[in-house]
């Protein structure tokens, strides 16, 4: 038995960690050449140095490999979380920023504990479809400044910046980058076609005259490997109140952004993921980066599908990206701060392109009204906000909307009475709750006179309080015009809840049994 274990043991391992290995080294390569400005770029929008984005990158890229629930998922510093650490940073100072990210860490794993993951079910096809697009278009976004002179791209800026003789530099290595990114896979998959064109479009401009922006322009690349960092402020209960909101709400949308990845490379890859893990992993990659100097991170949808579509597919990946990150700052520095920024852009150009879930437009007249109703909107909030977590949670709100008005639509109430013309008998036949009490409510006849009134619910079931209120109403609306009532066929809960609320329950009515 004990042979066994240890035999499946090794097979696991063997198959997380060596059974990609070229593919997986490769990818890694492309990845971690994407990480440098981009970690660059996010270390910026909070307000801190570069190396702080950096060694974020390294730190969470290695723990995540070992500990997290999704193979070939990469994580590091990300926009979504660079924007909520900004006033903190602002008001507070670095050293409140590890310490925020430390406690980032431990209630992620908390959360892990409490199986939020299991929370992923209740996120609807929509939303999922219009986060992925929502995100394809800001990664898109976020590459056009790169096209135009100055932080902000307009199309004026564009049109000026293509007749200068930089500009033209840019636009044509883009150009190139993109043609051999998606024509070399014709010739051959060996090789990831992304690495190629990164390597292609750096000799180009190394050996000639171009001028184009290059990666060592958007920050100083660190010197060496991350040491042991204690954030340096007193804990106290006043640091606490300070340091407790942001990293609650850097906890919540660092694991939905990182469930989100994983589901949509679950998709891409045809395998499942455990998110339970997947919250564990990134509390505790979040508590070693805050350890190591680093801005609290989580998963990222557009490194993680450069990683897949370079054929990146076990933890292998993951940890290479990251280990190869710091090669290449520290062994390879002169070499990698001439990479053009036109190299990278084409990449991520290929990322949104790829992201981009371009059948939710194509199958738009077959897919239901409301559905996409949700997809744009959760899109539109996404891209206005910037914020990721707010679409999402816009479209889940809406999408939920959508299905409560369904579910009472299908609330059926018929009548019949007796020969005699003593007993009106009411058949209620869907779910009662709050959206559907008006409907409910309506079906009866309150001035008709009869000396009885049956409700039947054995085809029904009350899940809320509204429901319980408007039962009460029914009968005690009878019961004022001395009309007998009696409640029949209701299942156990049904019952259980009515009992608990309900406030008819007095003499001259009648609690049917089951």
């Amino acid at each position: 038995m004990t042979s066994l274990s240890s035999s499946f043991k090794r097979k696991s391992i063997q198959q997380a960690w060596f059974s990609n290995v070229p593919a997986d080294l490769l990818a890694g390569t492309v990845v971690a050449l994407a990480l440098i400005p981009e970690a660059i770029a996010f270390s910026l929008i909070a307000g801190v140095d570069p190396t702080v984005g950096l060694y974020a990158s390294l730190t969470m890229s290695v723990t995540i490999a070992f500990l997290g629930g999704r193979p070939g998922m990469i994580s590091a510093a990300t926009g979504a979380m660079a924007l909520l650490m900004v006033e903190l940073v602002k008001n507070y100072g670095l050293e409140y920023l590890f310490a925020a990210t430390l406690l980032t860490g431990l209630l992620q794993i908390g959360w892990g504990f409490l199986r939020v993951g299991r929370q992923m079910k209740y996120v609807p096809r929509a939303v999922l479809v219009g986060f992925v697009n929502a995100l394809a278009i800001l990664i898109f976004a976020a590459q056009l400044p790169e096209l135009a002179v100055g932080d902000e791209f307009s199309l004026a800026g564009a049109i000026a910046y293509l007749t200068s003789p930089e500009g033209i530099g840019v636009y044509a290595m883009v150009a190139l980058g993109l043609a051999i990114i998606y024509l070399l896979p014709r010739l051959t998959k060996r090789v990831p076609s992304p690495l190629v064109a990164i390597v292609v479009i750096t000799a180009i401009t190394m050996n000639t005259a171009m001028s184009l922006p290059t990666v060592g322009e958007k920050g100083d690349l660190p010197v060496s490997l991350p040491g042991l960092h204690l954030p340096k402020i007193s804990f106290t209960w006043e640091a606490l109140n300070i340091i407790l909101p942001v990293a609650l709400t850097m906890s919540a949308v660092g694991l939905l952004e990182s469930f989100l990845t994983a589901s949509v490379i679950d998709d891409m890859t045809d395998t499942h993921s455990d998110k339970n893990q997947e919250a564990k992993g990134q509390g505790l990659a979040n508590i070693v980066t805050g350890f190591f100097g680093g801005m609290a991170g989580c998963a990222m949808i557009g490194q993680s599908v450069i990683n897949i579509r370079s054929g990146g597919r076990q933890r292998l990946s993951t940890l290479s990206a990251g280990i190869f990150l710091f090669l290449f700052i520290l062994l390879a520095r002169p070499w990698v701060e001439q990479i053009p920024m036109a190299a990278l852009v084409a990449v991520m150009i290929m990322v949104s392109i790829s992201t981009f879930n371009w059948a939710s437009i194509t199958n738009l007249r077959r897919m239901p009204k409301s559905e996409t109703t949700v997809m744009a909107v959760t899109v539109l909030t996404t891209v206005i906000t910037h914020n990721l977590a707010i679409g999402v949670i816009v479209g889940i709100a809406l999408s939920s909307l959508f299905f409560s008005r369904k579910i009472a639509k299908l609330i059926q109430i018929s009548s019949r009475l007796s020969a005699d013309g003593k007993e009106r008998t009411y058949h209620v036949v869907g779910e009662l709750f709050f959206v559907s009490v008006s409907d409910f409510l309506a079906a009866f006849d309150f001035s008709e006179h009869c000396d009885r009134v049956i409700v039947d619910l054995t085809h029904s079931h009350i899940w809320d309080q509204s429901a319980v209120m408007a039962i009460d109403k029914v009968v005690l609306k009878f019961r004022a015009k001395g009309t007998e009532t009696k409640l029949v066929g209701m299942n156990e809960a049904s019952e259980t809840l009515l009992k608990r609320l309900a406030v008819h329950d007095k003499p001259g009515t009648e609690l049917g049994a089951h």
